[in-house]
């Protein structure tokens, strides 16, 4: 079974249900765990980061929930502002309609991994038993590090972090995840080399498949995983049973 862990979905063409579901089909990828999109443009990731353009704050939630309503193959996550005074109990609204995960984007809201609002969500995530999912960044409070601390002091909640960390990570995240039971990484947008690494001292049990649709192809992606030198029972960890467990999905 593979799953792609990681995909953004908004309603607009480029980040469609409809255009995920294709490339998911033509990949041979019948599942997917899909999370709001749109906030930040990808295709003008540039003109976010260097602060020309806003991101829009509010997440597409509904979208999701209709996306996955009508189509069985996909699961949801939520993406909220942690700096809402009502985003815990918006998280209980979300997994109440049955949504798996929890997604908070440092690109899209200015919060910190440090920040109390944060550690209310992920008590909340270990409570209700869903991982906390984010990528990091390059400001203070939303670093590897931090991340790392915030996985550290919540110790029954499991954590995601998308693109094994990022570049800037180097090997941190990676010695992280080999000595944290609660601490998982995602494959997208990662080179090879750096996957091919991080397997071997984390080991297949802590690695996650994923796309970063729209940013990338799931076929593409999946092929760096087909490609490492790993036995059949540890790609199958990476490439479904890891995430199967971790967000409940039958």
């Amino acid at each position: 079974m593979i799953i792609d862990a990681h995909a953004h979905l908004c309603p607009k063409p480029y980040g469609s249900v409809e255009h995920y579901l294709s490339q998911l089909d033509l990949s041979g990828i019948k599942q997917g765990l899909v999370c709001p999109g749109g906030m930040v443009d990808v295709r003008r990731l540039g003109e976010f980061t260097s602060g020309r353009r806003q991101a829009d704050p509010i997440p597409c939630n509904d979208y999701i929930q209709q996306a996955v309503l009508a189509h069985p193959g996909l699961a949801a996550v939520a993406c909220l502002d942690p700096r809402l005074p009502h985003a815990p109990e918006a998280l209980e609204e979300w997994v109440s309609r049955g949504f798996r995960g929890l997604l908070v984007s440092p690109l899209v809201h200015p919060f910190s991994f440090l920040d109390e609002c944060v550690a209310a969500l992920a008590a909340l995530c270990g409570e209700r038993d869903i991982p906390l999912v984010s990528h990091t960044g390059f400001r203070p409070g939303v670093t590897p590090g931090d991340f790392i601390q915030l996985a550290r002091r919540f110790p029954r909640t499991c954590f995601l972090l998308e693109h094994m960390g990022g570049l800037q990570a180097d090997m941190d995240v990676v010695d992280a995840a080999a000595s944290l039971d609660n601490l998982f990484l995602e494959t997208s947008l990662g080179t090879f080399l750096r996957l091919q690494e991080t397997v071997k001292k984390t080991g297949a049990s802590k690695i996650v498949f994923g796309s970063e649709f729209p940013m990338s192809h799931p076929g593409l992606e999946l092929k760096k995983i087909c490609l490492l030198p790993v036995s059949e029972a540890e790609r199958d960890l990476i490439l479904g049973a890891n995430v199967q467990r971790l967000f409940h999905l039958h």
